[in-house]
């Protein structure tokens, strides 16, 4: 066998590299203090709420954009609703669409957590990394997430 990796090997081992350190920075964010009133998961509906030019966002719509898979969206935003962060309304000229938006509390929280968040990954990614390697990861990843995005399935 030769000592130089396919490159069937080389995806599969960067892949793998690149997943563990995902989830070993996920891990040491998710154990900061600032994730005790809500999750991660519940923390990334907050955050895409926020970035909502109009406020509102359809509920479908919130799915396509949180970072975490969540097939149960519908109950998570029900548990934020009952905890006073988002409200709901449906949509006037689709009976069956939901719109969804940040409480005043909801925001607040966001704004608070999303400072400690920061703070964190700078902590654990931007200290671990120069600014040319931050730029390089940054580069790669969006090149391999744009490589993927069209795939079916």
């Amino acid at each position: 066998m030769s000592s130089v990796m396919s490159h069937r090997q080389l995806a599969t081992e960067a892949w793998e590299s690149l997943f563990r350190a995902q989830v070993s920075v996920a891990r040491k964010l998710q154990a900061d203090p600032a994730f005790k009133r809500v999750n991660m998961r519940e923390y990334d509906v907050l955050f895409n709420l926020s970035r909502c030019p109009s406020g509102w966002l359809r509920l479908n719509e919130l799915n396509d954009h949180v970072l975490l898979s969540q097939p149960s969206i519908s109950r998570m935003v029900d548990r934020l609703e009952q905890q006073g962060l988002v409200e709901r309304k449906t949509v006037p000229e689709d009976r069956r669409g939901v719109l969804i938006r940040l409480t005043h509390t909801g925001r607040q929280l966001q704004r608070d957590i999303g400072r400690d968040h920061v703070r964190d990954i700078n902590r654990l990614v931007g200290s671990a990394l120069t600014d040319a390697e931050l730029t390089q990861l940054k580069n790669l990843t969006d090149k391999l997430r744009q490589s993927v995005v069209g795939l079916p399935g």
